[in-house]
């Protein structure tokens, strides 16, 4: 068993399992509170749809947005490390300041400054998780910092239950707690060591012409599909509406990170051999089935079924995602690359949230779910049509 592990692992590195272990850190971190945001939102701080749509898209947004710019700043200094240091320290020190406010305003700039953290360390960090490892294994190193995000998704909760209704700590006192996990990210990110980047130092010129237009044709297909992709807290809301209760809600949410932790490694080792396309279609199928059915069925067993099927998408997605996108251009480039791309991701989410926030409170809770089921499929298409089927060995040559 022991070298079987050993083969299923092989080609990763200490600098992959200490970033690993930080985004297990930060996200048990983030996700103790996020299945708790829209029911705080709504209950304690009067807030509506409309606003939960909007806070959650500005938070989204924000976090993916500043990527991009992020990226570029990596890229042009050749620094990674203090830079991700940096956005783990600001995200870990926000999260007491949302349990201290008493209105939505004051709870959006604290999410902002949380989603501003997480946005700037998540660029220098992904090119840090490339460059840990050789060309044919980037792929499995996404995946497993896609075990630790996701496992980190899955025990947040779990701790959130706990603490709640276990030990009957106030929801208030979730938010300060936060900053332990977060904390200890910033330990794992002190102990990464990076490369010595000498040859390609800050003289290099990061144009966007740069990119190739393989690169861009990916960009829009993402931002298609992004317009459809609203925050999770409208699923969420979907279980409130229909009477689940907070603590099956919270073991839904942590189930659904389960499943996202069990598959994003072998989803990103498939992608290794037989290309990021195919396992990127298979996400956004099982995102449009889901979608489906949020918008369909009633039950509410099926519902959360469903939910926790629905995980498989994002642990997918992440992994495939962002190895894509790192596929198309050179090392020095790549954080850039992938910042960029999750700056659409964001800036896409952020339309998909708010129009999602109007169409939950003025026309129906399905019509959430069914305007994602369109735009999946659109972008289902064109992907599959505008995007070169290869695998990142022939993208990067």
């Amino acid at each position: 068993m022991p070298s079987l592990l050993k083969k299923y692992f092989t080609g990763l590195t200490k600098n992959s399992f200490l970033l690993a272990c930080a985004s297990l850190f930060s996200d048990i971190s983030t996700e103790m509170l996020y299945p708790l945001l829209p029911i705080y939102l709504t209950q304690n701080l009067k807030a509506n749809g409309s606003i939960v749509g909007i806070i959650e898209g500005i938070a989204q947004a924000t976090q993916n947005i500043i990527q991009g710019f992020s990226g570029y700043i990596s890229d042009k200094l050749q620094k990674r490390k203090p830079i991700a240091l940096v956005g783990y320290i600001l995200s870990a020190i926000s999260k007491p300041f949302m349990g201290i406010v008493n209105a939505w305003p004051g709870f959006l700039a604290a999410r902002f400054s949380d989603r501003l953290g997480a946005g700037t360390r998540a660029a220098p960090r992904d090119a840090l998780i490339a460059s840990s490892v050789a060309e044919e294994h980037k792929g499995k190193a996404f995946g497993l910092e896609g075990i630790g995000d996701n496992l980190g998704a899955f025990l947040g909760p779990l701790i959130a239950i706990l603490l709640f209704f276990s030990f009957h700590f106030k929801i208030r006192s979730l938010f300060y707690l936060a900053i332990i996990p977060g904390l200890l990210a910033v330990v794992m990110i002190l102990l990464v060591k990076e490369k010595n980047s000498a040859g390609v130092k800050s003289k290099i010129n990061i144009q966007f012409s740069h990119f190739p237009k393989a690169y861009w044709k990916y960009l829009m297909v993402i931002a298609l599909f992004g317009i459809g992709n609203s925050s999770n807290s409208f699923l969420i809301l979907l279980l409130q509406s229909r009477g689940v209760s907070l603590i099956n809600i919270i073991l839904v949410y942590a189930m659904f990170n389960l499943a996202a932790a069990i598959i994003s490694y072998p989803a990103g080792s498939l992608s290794d051999k037989f290309g990021r396309k195919p396992v990127l279609l298979i996400s956004f199928f099982i995102f449009l089935i889901s979608y489906a059915g949020f918008a369909f069925i009633s039950d509410i067993l099926l519902i959360g079924i469903l939910f926790i099927f629905y995980g498989l998408f994002q642990g997918i997605f992440r992994s495939a995602g962002k190895s894509f996108a790192a596929d198309f251009v050179p090392p020095h480039l790549r954080a850039s690359s992938i910042g960029w791309y999750s700056s659409i991701v964001g800036l896409s989410g952020l339309f998909a949230s708010i129009i999602a926030g109007q169409l939950w409170d003025h026309i129906s809770h399905a019509s959430v779910f069914i305007f994602g089921a369109v735009f999946s499929l659109a972008a289902i298409i064109f992907l599959i049509i505008s995007i070169p089927d290869t695998g990142s060995k022939k993208l990067s040559s």
